[in-house]
């Protein structure tokens, strides 16, 4: 545990898995994260209803509640299973048709590149019930500037957090930040606007609880759950957040799988025990795949989508290791720091996942701690998508083993 300041700010950073217990224990109902200031200067500078991932208080709880339908739970989840395997198999054709491309007929130059694609295209399906084209040979333009923007605007934020503010005139970095997130959020309401008349004009008419699934947008729009400038500030953050989380991750495990080979034949047996042959992966196959889950929690421990992440706790002074601090202090959690905690894990950098499986005994010195690995957060403020998130990557995964 040290300090550290920044500004006018003074962080309490914990790397440790017991003081992040201590912290993340100590929430109250209405916890705070960074304040993401740069998102909201975009916001304010023209005139966006905040969205879930910089709200705070009373409005965030908000919105928390109304968006935790069909996510939080995995049955609920589970309704995505259809979906997220059509795209699945889109992914594995432009796989093929990626390596037949190549020069040796079997290669593929930069699959991280094409698993961001799948995961743009899965969370864009599950989100608005369309299809964008990221797993097509040629990308629609408006779909390939949206990823553009995207990048334009990660790439800028990073000058436009260390730079002052009185430099935003000066400097090109402000302007291209916020044609970035404009980009992307033109791209949101397009759908958002899309869907919306899609209803209006009856289109759909089965309803949240019909024959078909509905997407997530439908489900939200049909049962009013959130007004229109809420949604349209909300979306398009929740696009974002569906991407990385998946792609990363699944960039990192098949890579472990390929320099594992006996894990990855483990695997395949797994997998093949469980699907029959010619078959798709089901989500009620999963309850019988422990190192396909084990595979997943094992990368994610080593390449935690978020490696840091802060708390700010407002109600009430926090005591951590004996040491009282003032309410409103931050709290950095040094997730990717503690996760390689070798009195924690074991021989901390290795691809592992049969530690995920062992039984635990009381005199075993490399028990997990619970909040060793903590990569979609704790809490009333964890990861809102953490279900899909898990299930569209088993089953990429499982599908990457048939």
């Amino acid at each position: 545990m040290w300090t550290t300041s920044f500004g006018t700010y003074t962080n309490v950073n914990l790397a440790s898995a017991p003081l992040l217990e201590q912290v993340m224990r100590q929430e109250g109902k209405y916890p705070i994260r960074d304040h993401m200031d740069q998102w909201k200067d975009h916001r304010d500078h023209k005139g966006f209803t905040y969205g879930i991932f910089i709200t705070q208080g009373e409005q965030w709880y908000h919105l928390r509640q109304a968006l935790k339908h069909r996510l939080l739970k995995p049955d609920k989840a589970a309704l995505y299973t259809d979906a997220l395997n059509e795209v699945i198999s889109d992914f594995i054709t432009r796989l093929d048709q990626v390596r037949a491309e190549s020069e040796s007929g079997d290669q593929v130059p930069d699959m991280a590149h094409l698993l961001y694609h799948l995961a743009l295209e899965a969370i864009t399906y599950i989100l608005f019930e369309k299809r964008i084209g990221c797993l097509k040979p040629s990308i629609p333009e408006d779909t390939a500037a949206f990823i553009r923007s995207i990048a334009i605007m990660f790439q800028n934020s990073v000058y436009i957090t260390f730079l002052p503010k009185w430099t935003r005139p000066l400097l090109p970095f402000w302007k291209r930040y916020l044609n970035g997130w404009d980009n992307i959020f033109s791209f949101g309401k397009k759908l958002i606007d899309e869907k919306v008349q899609e209803l209006k004009a009856q289109l759909q008419e089965t309803g949240p609880d019909g024959v078909r699934v509905s997407g997530y947008l439908h489900f939200l729009l049909t049962n009013e759950l959130l007004s229109p400038q809420e949604i349209i500030g909300t979306f398009p953050e929740l696009l974002l957040a569906g991407v990385d989380t998946t792609s990363n991750t699944l960039t990192w495990a098949l890579y472990h799988l390929s320099k594992s080979p006996e894990i990855q034949e483990a695997l395949h047996k797994e997998v093949t025990g469980v699907v029959p042959f010619g078959k798709v992966p089901q989500h009620k196959d999963f309850a019988h795949m422990p190192l396909l889950k084990a595979v997943i929690k094992e990368t994610l421990r080593l390449y935690p989508v978020v490696p840091t992440n802060s708390r700010i706790i407002t109600e009430k002074e926090t005591e951590v290791n004996g040491f009282l601090f003032p309410k409103n202090t931050q709290f950095v959690l040094c997730h990717y720091v503690v996760s390689r905690d070798p009195s924690v894990f074991p021989e901390p950098n290795s691809f592992q996942p049969h530690r995920w499986l062992r039984k635990k005994e009381a005199d075993d010195p490399g028990i997990l701690h619970p909040f060793g690995s903590v990569p979609f957060g704790y809490g009333v403020r964890s990861c809102l998508g953490r279900r899909i998130a898990e299930l569209e990557m088993q089953l990429m995964l499982s599908r990457a083993t048939l």
